[in-house]
């Protein structure tokens, strides 16, 4: 495991890819444009970049850190974000797909029980028991944290990112687990 996984917010990207033993992994970075080049970036042939697809909200050079840890009960995540836009609420999900140039490229929500009709926007599938919500607010330096923890683990190879959203998640009928455009992303390994 790197020193990523012990340091409180650094200021470059880094990856922490414990044994599965362990149950954990913590991924850190700072946001880059897409297509620029250097760690961080989308595309660095390692995959674990974070990019920002608005840098008015999200800007360049600000910084995240996500956190799984995994157990017998379930699985913990933990969101940080730094020097981004102050005095916000920013929605956030654990998403199927790395990160790519297009904000899309990261697919749906990951779901525990999925949802036969996507995009997926019935309570009874897209919620926060059933997807990892990440949703936080930031204060006047731009700095936010959130954690939630679910009854579940992530099944090998479906999810593969964390996206940054506009606002808030929607809990509503018909609007449900959405949460507005794509502004962000990191690409990480979960367990």
């Amino acid at each position: 495991m790197t020193t990523v996984f012990a340091a409180s917010l650094a200021l470059t990207a880094g990856v922490g890819t414990p044994s599965p033993e362990q149950g954990a992994v913590s991924v850190s970075g700072a946001f880059l444009p897409v297509g620029d080049t250097g760690y961080g970036a989308v595309t660095d042939e390692t995959g674990y970049g974070a990019v920002t697809y608005a840098p008015g909200a999200v800007p360049i050079g600000s910084r995240i850190r996500v956190t799984e840890r995994t157990g017998d009960q379930g699985t913990r995540f933990e969101l940080r974000l730094e020097g981004v836009g102050a005095g916000r609420t920013f929605g956030a999900h654990v998403h199927r797909n790395p990160c790519g140039k297009d904000p899309a490229a990261a697919g749906a929500h990951y779901q525990d029980a999925v949802d036969p009709v996507q995009p997926s926007v019935d309570p009874v599938y897209a919620n926060p028991r059933n997807e990892a919500w990440l949703d936080l607010a930031t204060d006047a330096h731009g700095r936010g944290r959130s954690q939630t923890t679910v009854g579940w683990r992530i099944r090998v190879g479906e999810a593969g990112s964390v996206v940054v959203h506009e606002h808030a998640t929607h809990t509503g009928p018909g609007h449900a687990g959405s949460a507005g455009p794509r502004l962000a992303c990191i690409t990480v390994p979960f367990v």
